[in-house]
């Protein structure tokens, strides 16, 4: 099921219902940059949240404010970057795997896809450096998930490595906690 939002553009947004969105839009274009009432997030966030790049391209088409944040101080690219595989993602993975590596094709595509979002957020000028209520970065999270793919457009887009999050450690400290040499040398 997932999230419940106050705001029905916030709802359609994530539940990527883009009918619903435009038709929100069309009624009140100020409804693009709405805060839900509980936890802050715009539509643009919600489409984040979950990965839905209609519905971003949609809203970044329509100027929707890449640099607002929710109540725990993220923007969209935090989310964009902390996207992960669904359960079900997995599970058709797993169970398409062995069938002609259909679920690798998958896998490949689900990624290409988050990186996509991200370069659309980037070329839409959102703030790479933007740290949470936690002092994390997009870098600190895509460090933190060890996402090869995305820690290069996010250095090529001028993010900080030297950062510290509100523990102290930067994204390359992150690295080298994890072991993970590839992007450590990145950092560098």
């Amino acid at each position: 099921m997932g999230i419940l939002y106050s705001e029905p553009i916030c709802q359609a947004a994530y539940q990527n219902d883009l009918g619903q969105v435009w038709r929100w839009v069309r009624e009140d274009s100020a409804c693009i940059n709405v805060r839900d009432d509980f936890n802050g997030d715009t539509p643009l966030i919600c489409a984040c949240r979950r990965g839905h790049l209609r519905i971003v391209s949609f809203l970044l088409k329509r100027n929707a404010d890449v640099n607002l944040k929710n109540r725990k101080e993220r923007n969209c690219l935090h989310y964009a970057v902390k996207k992960k595989f669904t359960f079900f993602d997995y599970l058709l993975i797993i169970l398409l795997m062995p069938v002609l590596l259909i679920g690798y094709f998958l896998m490949v595509s689900k990624t290409k896809q988050n990186e996509a979002l991200v370069r659309m957020l980037l070329n839409a000028g959102v703030d790479v450096n933007a740290a949470d209520c936690y002092g994390y970065t997009a870098l600190h999270y895509a460090c933190q998930m060890r996402n090869q793919t995305l820690i290069p457009l996010l250095l090529e887009a001028r993010a900080d490595p030297t950062i510290k999050n509100k523990c102290g450690e930067s994204s390359l400290d992150i690295a080298r906690r994890l072991k993970f040499s590839q992007i450590e040398l990145m950092l560098r």
